[in-house]
């Protein structure tokens, strides 16, 4: 879990961070809590003290420049030598610049003619961060933390969420990283993407079957492999994470496939002058072996992802576990579901040649229907006076 704490400066930062992590060490099922910032960098403050220094005639520049010279480096000026250039540097001895309280050795440029550099400036020592981290171009400190088995993210991000609310200012800016950012997104689009998956297979089963009441058949079913799917994840101490959405999803299309087998083979039967009764029952029989075949060879291509072990595995079982239960319990239910549905549903349509047998008898019966219509058009006649 990766929880991103957003202010205006590092020094804030650090005070929330610390109101932060107290508050969340008190749930025992969020381990190694830990954040990026962390002060092991030592660092040596220099302040002036300004109203000293203008009292001795010594410029802040003045300090500065001297402590560039003798710690750090100054180029002064190049000389030529055998028609090579070089560059004069000025920097203080080695060993003469190893500990902060070589600083005491400096001297600088007063009024009143050289005076140590401690007269005018005090040292402070202090660790600060190595990395000073950003997120969305803000100074910002993540929280990482690993989970309890048994222990969602969703319900550890909304923890954390809960924490901010409760200990940082409204000021506080709060993000997400890795894939707690991911888990967020996606939860978000969940709904949608389920809804866009279920409009496209029915526009697709539409055309195919050319029926807007057969595709409401096959997808009335498939709330039995979600089912399927979120009974496997609690069997197994899974989560619904993003892995086994996308599992979901998947499911809905490999679950309109028995559908698939049955409605057409129905459809075909009912072409041939069968009931809906009839038709759907004997299609439930020829269809019984493909189904089996296809949902048992589905499974065990899942099979070896939900017994994954290995760096990843969680992702691999996740979505494995989803697509072996689902499989299972939809391919089970959906013998029973289907042909019931079929029905209940099918009775509101024709059959594809419905209406080519309607025309064919017309035309079978037009020559009849003609003949009887001249008889009697001819019985009808008046007859000439004597």
């Amino acid at each position: 879990m990766q929880f991103v704490i957003g202010g205006p400066d590092y020094e804030t930062l650090v005070q929330w961070r610390d109101r932060f992590m107290e508050r969340a060490r008190t749930n025992n099922r969020l381990l190694n809590l830990d954040n990026n910032y962390r002060e092991t960098k030592p660092e040596l403050r220099v302040d002036i003290d300004r109203r000293k220094a203008a009292d001795l005639g010594v410029s802040v520049q003045a300090v500065g420049r001297t402590i560039e010279t003798m710690l750090g480096s100054r180029e002064v000026g190049t000389y030529v030598d055998g028609g090579q250039e070089y560059r004069v540097l000025l920097q203080a001895h080695d060993r003469d610049r190893v500990t902060p309280y070589d600083l005491q050795n400096i001297f600088v440029r007063s009024n009143g003619g050289l005076i140590p550099l401690s007269n005018v400036v005090s040292l402070t020592e202090r660790a600060r961060a190595q990395t000073l981290a950003r997120a969305d171009r803000v100074r910002a400190i993540t929280i990482t933390a690993s989970l309890a088995p048994g222990y969602s993210l969703g319900e550890a991000l909304d923890f954390m969420d809960s924490v901010a609310r409760e200990v940082l200012p409204p000021d506080a800016r709060i993000s997400y990283r890795g894939q707690s950012l991911e888990f967020r997104e996606s939860s978000s689009a969940l709904y949608v993407t389920f809804l866009m998956a279920l409009i496209v297979v029915y526009l697709v089963l539409a055309a195919q079957f050319e029926s807007f009441i057969h595709p409401l058949t096959i997808l009335l079913s498939t709330p039995l492999a979600l089912t399927g799917g979120l009974l496997a994840l609690h069997m197994t101490g899974q989560t619904l994470n993003i892995f086994s959405q996308i599992g979901m999803v998947l499911l809905i299309g490999l679950m309109a496939k028995n559908g698939i087998l049955v409605v057409e083979f129905a459809n075909q039967l009912r072409d041939r002058g069968l009931s809906v009764k009839d038709a759907v029952l004997e299609a439930s029989v020829v269809r019984l072996r493909p189904i089996l075949m296809t949902s048992i060879a589905t499974v065990l291509g899942a099979v070896p992802l939900a017994m994954a072990t290995g760096a990843g595995a969680e992702s691999r079982m996740a979505l494995g576990v989803v697509i072996v239960g689902g499989i299972t319990v939809s391919t089970v239910v959906t013998l029973f579901a289907i042909p019931a549905l079929y029905m209940m549903l099918a009775p509101f349509t024709k059959p594809a040649g419905a209406i080519e047998r309607l025309l064919a008898d017309l035309e079978t019966s037009a020559p009849v229907i003609q003949d009887e219509a001249a008889k009697l058009a001819a019985k009808n006649r008046p007859q000439p006076a004597e």
